[in-house]
């Protein structure tokens, strides 16, 4: 797809203004400049950008309530989709803090970058999560191309206190995942078809609980 289709997609979808526009465009060129060595995206990505993946991450912020006060994106790697929700929230005026961990330092300084040049609120917790001491508090948690769902629900139910809502890209595999966990948790979501691809889905838990 042209790459002005994808822009006036993307600009259709979130209604932002043309400086967050201006401000992804930066990131977009940072992220291609940086992946010549990071190996952040995968290169048949590279001219799908602002639908594979700015887009795609996006629409998480349809889900978001004003009074969220924290999200924490596990795994971050290049910023999705933690780093486009700030970009996004910011336009909208929604002080919801991110929070982006990632346990590369090489991707962390690439982020910190972007964070700087675009005057985000956004924090880097550079750690693996597997090995992290404390507990997390966050009340929103965000995972996409993270880990699979049978790794992702423990990972919540023995680190995370107190969280309101976790949302996951599934892929098209989701639904044999889903039918998978339910075997040993019960699980209570919300999920609709993702806006960039027939075969995935993006789902809210609200509450789990191990059988």
């Amino acid at each position: 797809m042209d790459k002005n289709i994808q822009i006036d997609t993307f600009t259709r979808f979130t209604q932002v203004s043309r400086e967050t526009i201006a401000s992804l465009k930066k990131y977009e060129n940072e992220l291609i400049e940086a992946n010549k060595v990071l190996n952040l995206i995968g290169n048949s990505t590279i001219n799908q950008i602002w639908t594979r993946h700015f887009l795609d991450s996006v629409q998480v912020i349809d889900f978001v309530d004003k009074n969220d006060k924290t999200l924490i994106d596990m795994g971050s790697g290049a910023g999705f989709p933690g780093l486009v929700l700030a970009i996004v929230l910011k336009d909208r005026k929604i002080p919801l803090k991110v929070k982006l961990l990632e346990k590369s330092k090489k991707k962390m300084n690439f982020l910190k970058k972007i964070i700087n040049e675009l005057h985000l609120n956004v924090e880097i917790i550079n750690k693996n999560i597997f090995e992290y001491p404390k507990k997390l508090t966050e009340g929103v948690f965000v995972a996409r191309a993270f880990k699979p769902l049978k790794i992702i629900l423990p990972l919540i139910h023995n680190k995370a206190e107190n969280w309101k809502k976790i949302f996951i890209f599934l892929g098209k595999t989701g639904k044999s995942e889903l039918l998978q966990a339910s075997k040993s948790w019960d699980i209570e979501y919300k999920q609709r078809v993702s806006i960039t691809s027939g075969d995935s889905t993006v789902i809210e838990i609200n509450k789990l609980k191990k059988k």
